[in-house]
């Protein structure tokens, strides 16, 4: 007999727990579907959307002017790799510096020379030139 009632109370605690938890949940996604809950999401969704793709457009229009002045100064003979021995002279207050194609900031930059043949071709390029 006492078997069944400890059963029968284990039982009716736990239908009554997962009950209260059941509505507790429901509560908590009705009031979450709310019309105004959900044009909040959907506006910030839709902002950080648009920071997303406006920040991918800034992006890439910058490595197109880098490739850009890259190329420029390459037609013009302004272009000295690090594997080409050349002496290179000081760095001059406007001039540019890109790495494999991307831009350097001042004072970032620590160019040292290779002794040995390297065994891969360098890809890094140095230009001169101030930016437009």
């Amino acid at each position: 007999m006492i078997k069944r009632l400890v059963w029968f109370v284990s039982g009716a605690v736990a239908g009554i727990s997962g009950a209260l938890f059941a509505g507790k949940k429901v509560r908590r996604t009705v009031t979450g579907l709310g019309p105004v809950k959900v044009i909040h999401r959907a506006a910030s969704s839709t902002r950080s959307r648009v920071t997303t793709l406006t920040d991918a457009w800034s992006a890439g229009k910058e490595a197109m002017h880098d490739k850009e002045n890259e190329l420029k100064a390459r037609r013009d003979g302004r272009v000295e790799t690090l594997s080409s021995h050349s002496h290179l002279d000081p760095i001059q207050p406007g001039d540019e510096v890109l790495v494999d194609g991307h831009r350097v900031e001042p004072g970032r930059v620590i160019v040292l020379r290779q002794v040995d043949e390297p065994t891969q071709p360098r890809r890094s390029r140095l230009t001169r030139h101030p930016r437009p």
